[in-house]
């Protein structure tokens, strides 16, 4: 199917706040596969900014951060679900597997190609919360962006973690009998929102791998991650369980290629308490920890804590 023709727009439900409107769409990923985001537009006249989602988790979690980038000057902001996930969810009677990858082979590239004709002649910039950095290396879409923010962004095999058995035990010992048994995981499980089963499995396979996806046959994708040479800003948070130094440094090994400046951000440098894995984006931390991270995306100003990368490419 054709990537241009694929892309389906249906603007609904419009809001504003804050002089931004907030428009609900839905379009096609290439294999005909429905997908849905919000789109929001403001004033100013800065980059176009798509954010991706950490697994599980619903796009709606992002609404604040989009406000901001908005108040901010970016021009545009889209965020979504990946396949079988909230609003993405499965059409009745879809016959082939949902993968994990698909969110950044095919989910991504889909909602990239929304951004990238809403923009007209506006850059594009992005920021891919923990999954959402994996996607931009999945896509082969890179070159698409002047630059990229990985947020809590890791190769999640387990014993990378800072809380290996307890990550190991509820993903293997509890959730992923659920996911077989039932075809799907519930939110109840407590991993996030549900997820197709099969979604889940294929998550569950990468952690127990020490090479994470990219020691994965049935991923071959992975090996994208070396062609990508767009500026990444790679943010981690001293007290992730999951975004650890040693998970970060080795997915920012696999995008060698790529000039890499990383930030460390403490909860300290904020009043709004404990962050971890997915606390950045509440918007308690508004005047804390997002300045740096906006004015990198909008105007590539190199927060003054972040280093610069050693070189630590993989083969």
């Amino acid at each position: 199917m054709d990537i241009v023709a694929s892309v389906i727009l249906i603007y609904v439900n419009v809001k504003v706040k804050v002089g931004a409107t907030m428009r609900d769409i839905a379009f096609e990923a290439s294999d005909g596969f429905p997908l849905h985001g919000t789109m929001f537009e403001g004033k100013g006249d800065g980059p176009a900014v798509l954010i991706s989602s950490a697994a599980a988790v619903p796009s709606t979690f992002y609404r604040h951060f989009a406000h901001q980038l908005l108040a901010s000057g970016a021009s545009r902001v889209l965020t979504y679900d990946y396949r079988g996930v909230t609003k993405s969810g499965t059409p009745k009677g879809w016959v082939p597997r949902l993968n994990m990858k698909d969110w950044g082979v095919l989910d991504f590239p889909a909602a990239l190609d929304v951004l990238k004709r809403a923009a007209g002649n506006k850059p594009l910039v992005g920021i891919g919360h923990s999954y959402g950095g994996l996607a931009l290396g999945l896509s082969n879409r890179s070159s698409d962006f002047e630059r990229y923010t990985s947020l809590a962004s890791l190769s999640g095999y387990y014993r990378n973690t800072a809380v290996p058995f307890s990550v190991f035990a509820k993903m293997n010992f509890v959730a992923l009998p659920l996911a077989i048994s039932l075809g799907r995981l519930p939110k109840w499980s407590g991993i996030g929102e549900e997820l197709p089963g099969s979604v889940f499995q294929d998550w569950a396979r990468w952690c127990r791998n020490p090479n994470f996806l990219f020691g994965d046959a049935k991923t071959p994708e992975s090996g994208r991650f070396q062609s990508v040479r767009t500026p990444l800003l790679a943010v981690g948070v001293t007290d992730d369980p999951w975004g650890t130094p040693k998970a970060i440094d080795h997915l920012m090994a696999h995008y060698g290629n790529a000039p890499i400046v990383k930030l460390w951000l403490s909860p300290k440098q904020s009043t709004g308490g404990a962050v971890g894995h997915l606390g950045f984006f509440r918007k308690h931390h508004v005047a804390t920890l997002w300045p740096p991270v906006i004015d990198w995306l909008l105007h590539g100003t190199i927060p003054k804590d972040a280093t610069q990368q050693t070189e630590q490419r993989v083969a």
